[in-house]
């Protein structure tokens, strides 16, 4: 078929524009969208925010941003027992500029589970204020609940949290300090005695951990008591959130499960996260039903394995096991099975009641309910980037490629073909000789 390159890239153009929705038009309807979306979810919340028109008379409105927290998600934050959130964002990769934030909390079987979700024009305090505030009115939140974050210390949200949750624990994530921390310092022993500072269960070993690091690299040991440990060291805990975590793998995963619809229009990408979650919620249900015994499958394993937890976690540890079991051994009575001194959000009934809350589907977009609002909403402003737009994430500093990707040559040496010397190749090689060198042989 004689076609050019050209004439195929416009027809399949317009056919991601007629299965996706075009990038523009969708911002006129995003109002109709949310309506359905609380209309067919009872409970749900939709908040569009704006940019400030100097003119009030104008009868358009410049989209700013838009906070999604559906009802059944709700209503299982409330059953869940534990009051734990990670926040992240990541980016969107369409030809409008902005971000995607979520709020990701543990389950009783250690999964994910979403909260509410938002996209921003970028990441700032503002912002994160502004979505924060969202998320406090939905989960009930106040400034004096004590609750517990964990976040990559993004730019704004230690502000924002410092503002809206005055009792809150924040923890930072161990990953993102050791980014940082091996930008400088590159060694293997080094995680290992920062990992072994971190999990540290009391506050004698965390100090003793922290020795050993002090001799080993002072200037690293110097560089990461700036961070105060209460909040990135386990034994610094409050305890309140019946967890370890020290990562903030909750909103990763979620993030990597999202990304097929950050490249689409905005409501093309909120349904796929809506329907992701949907999805989520009867996959689990259906691992729920084929479970049996008074814990989820993950407490009932590390129970059974009897490992050296600190109660915090709300899991027995084998000192706590030994003595209720000398205690049923010597004849005490009334005493309750093992399973009923493990905090109730473990429990499978704890697991069954946050999946019972279902996220329903919605109608199609020419049944959606028209909304009142007199003004018109418009895309926010195109900014057209400098060079081919990324499609894949930024690698970590030294971060091997992955299975499928090219390889990467950084952190290898390499050897020349031409004349065996080290640190270029035969492409770049400019004859350099040496007591390898090929030609020399053969000379």
């Amino acid at each position: 078929m004689n076609m050019s390159r050209m004439k195929v890239h416009r027809a399949k153009e317009l056919a991601q524009k007629h299965v996706f929705g075009d990038f523009q038009k969708q911002y006129a309807i995003l109002r109709d969208y949310g309506l359905e979306l609380m209309e067919r979810n009872p409970g749900t919340n939709v908040k569009i925010d704006c940019y400030t028109e100097p003119n009030l008379n104008f009868d358009s409105r410049t989209f700013r941003r838009i906070y999604i927290c559906l009802g059944a998600l709700k209503e299982g934050f409330k059953a869940n027992l534990r009051d734990f959130i990670g926040l992240d964002g990541t980016f969107m990769k369409g030809p409008y500029p902005g971000q995607i934030l979520t709020a990701v909390g543990v389950d009783s079987n250690k999964g994910i589970y979403p909260h509410a979700y938002a996209l921003i024009e970028n990441e700032t305090t503002n912002s994160w204020t502004w979505f924060l505030e969202q998320l406090a009115d939905d989960l009930e939140l106040y400034a004096i609940s004590n609750f517990t974050f964990i976040s990559n210390r993004q730019k704004g949200i230690i502000p924002a949290i410092v503002k809206l949750f005055l009792q809150a624990e924040h923890r930072f994530c161990l990953m993102h300090i050791y980014e940082n921390m091996k930008r400088q310092w590159k060694d293997k022993e080094l995680k290992d005695l920062v990992w072994a500072c971190a999990t540290a269960t009391t506050v004698r070993h965390f100090e003793k951990a922290l020795e050993e690091l002090k001799k080993f690299k002072a200037e690293a040991h110097d560089w990461l008591i700036q961070i105060p440990p209460t909040h990135w060291v386990g034994s610094h805990f409050s305890g309140r959130a019946h967890t370890n975590i020290l990562l903030n793998n909750l909103c990763e995963v979620l993030n990597g499960k999202i990304q097929g619809g950050r490249d689409k229009p905005i409501i093309y990408c909120l349904e796929y996260i809506r329907e992701y979650l949907m999805k989520r919620i009867c996959n689990v249900q259906r691992e729920i039903d084929r479970c049996h015994g008074p814990l989820t499958p993950t407490a009932t394993s590390l129970l059974d394995q009897m490992k050296d937890k600190h109660k915090s976690t709300g899991m027995l540890c084998s000192h706590a096991i030994s003595a209720i079991w000398d205690k049923i051994k010597h004849g005490a009575k009334n005493v309750p099975e093992l399973e009923h001194w493990v905090h109730p959000c473990y429990w499978l009934v704890t697991w069954a009641e946050v999946y019972k809350h279902k996220i329903e589907p919605i109608n199609g977009r020419l049944m959606w309910p028209k909304s009142q609002c007199p003004t018109k909403l418009l895309p926010p402003k195109h900014v057209v980037q400098v060079g081919r737009p990324r499609k894949k994430r930024k690698r970590a500093y030294d971060e091997p490629a992955t299975q499928g990707h090219k390889l990467s040559n950084r952190w290898t040496t390499v050897t020349c073909g031409k004349c065996n010397n080290k640190g270029h190749n035969s492409r770049t090689c400019k004859g350099q000789g040496g007591p390898n060198d090929k030609r020399t042989e053969e000379t």
